[in-house]
């Protein structure tokens, strides 16, 4: 907690004013997340001071919001190209990210807890945009995009997260996720010189080669780059209380329609929404269950003990084989595109890639890492 309340002075976030007259200030609380490996061990401990976003009203203190959030697709085209041509792939963490963001309109806070003034009657007046608020997020976008477009990087038009760099022969992509950033090249002095230009600016951890991202367990060698989400789909599991289960060998029965039947309703429709809300992610790396998932998300609003049922048989063949996931050979094909179906602008990379991607048991290390 003082390493935040230092940070936050440090980049002068506020600054204390009298409460104005017929305005409310918004509220702020601590929240406290342990931060762990891949393995499960803990890495550290985390303090932050957010603020109640939930009480903002549109059109007084905020007017637009953005998440900077790259599409799953994305990634694994970037780590496809990344593994054909052999180029190294690393992660950057930045820190305190949505502190760098300069706040438009006029946000009241009020003191943090545990924070005194010495004059009654006092609030903050945010200067920098702070976790919580609805437009944080937007406004470190927007500084972060405007530094990379001064460096040369463009946006694509089909993901505004990636930005893509050529100069003559050297190819540079970044991809952003909210405040973790991937970089891949095939020159190493760019890739040392963007670094030094976002440490510089916005102060990073340098994770170098990229290893865990988003949940997804990310593994190297000279025959391929393999995703998992392995843990991901343990701790599912553990918490559907599913881990002794007896595995499925589909993720459903053929001789199975789900439709708006008369079975009974879930008492708590939340347990579904939930469960079928994970599975939207894991399909990240477990395409094989697309089709069931994509069937069950139909049914969110009223779900039946029929539909419940329905994913748990999603589960019980996900304990079939946790460990699986993509695959990207490094020995496939690849065919570079001049243009984006007739439409590109500026000078952007579009890319057709016939790559085999199968879902694959992962290199033995992977699958040694989780046990069963």
């Amino acid at each position: 907690m003082e390493e935040e309340l230092s940070a936050l002075e440090l980049n002068r976030t506020w600054t204390l004013v009298d409460c104005p007259p017929k305005v409310k200030s918004i509220g702020c609380k601590w929240v406290y997340k342990i931060k762990r490996l891949p393995d499960g061990s803990i890495q550290r401990y985390k303090a932050r001071l957010v603020a109640k976003g939930f009480t903002q009203t549109e059109g007084v203190d905020f007017l637009e919001t953005f998440s900077p959030v790259v599409k799953p697709a994305t990634i694994r085209v970037v780590l496809a190209l990344a593994s054909i041509r052999q180029w190294p792939v690393q992660q950057l963490d930045v820190n305190n990210a949505f502190l760098h963001g300069d706040l438009s309109e006029i946000v009241y806070m009020a003191l943090p807890p545990s924070f005194s003034s010495n004059q009654p009657n006092q609030c903050c007046r945010l200067l920098k945009s702070l976790y919580g608020l609805r437009q944080s997020s937007r406004m470190w976008y927007a500084k972060l995009s405007t530094l990379l477009i001064s460096c040369g990087y463009q946006q694509t038009d089909f993901d505004y997260n990636l930005f893509i760099k050529i100069e003559n022969k050297e190819i540079s992509l970044l991809l952003v996720y909210v405040d973790d950033i991937l970089i891949t090249r095939n020159s190493p002095s760019e890739m040392a010189t963007i670094k030094k230009i976002l440490d510089d600016h916005f102060k990073i951890k340098d994770l170098e080669t990229l290893k865990y991202f988003l949940g997804i367990k990310v593994a190297h060698s000279s025959k391929c780059i393999s995703l998992s989400q392995h843990k991901y789909c343990l701790d599912l599991l553990s918490d559907c209380g599913l881990l002794g289960a007896k595995p499925a060998k589909s993720p459903m029965d053929s001789s199975t329609k789900l439709s708006q039947d008369d079975s009974p309703l879930l008492q708590d429709p939340f347990i579904y929404r939930d469960l079928v809300g994970r599975l939207l992610y894991l399909i990240t790396t477990r395409p094989d269950i697309t089709y069931a998932t994509q069937q069950l998300s139909q049914f969110m609003a009223t779900p039946t003990q029929a539909h419940y049922q329905a994913a748990l048989r999603v589960l019980r063949y996900l304990k079939n084989s946790p460990s699986r996931g993509l695959f990207f050979p490094r020995n496939s094909t690849l065919q570079e595109s001049p243009s984006f179906h007739g439409r590109q602008r500026n000078k952007q990379l579009s890319l057709v890639l016939p790559l085999k991607l199968s879902i694959a048991p992962l290199p033995t290390p992977l699958v040694s890492f989780c046990g069963s």
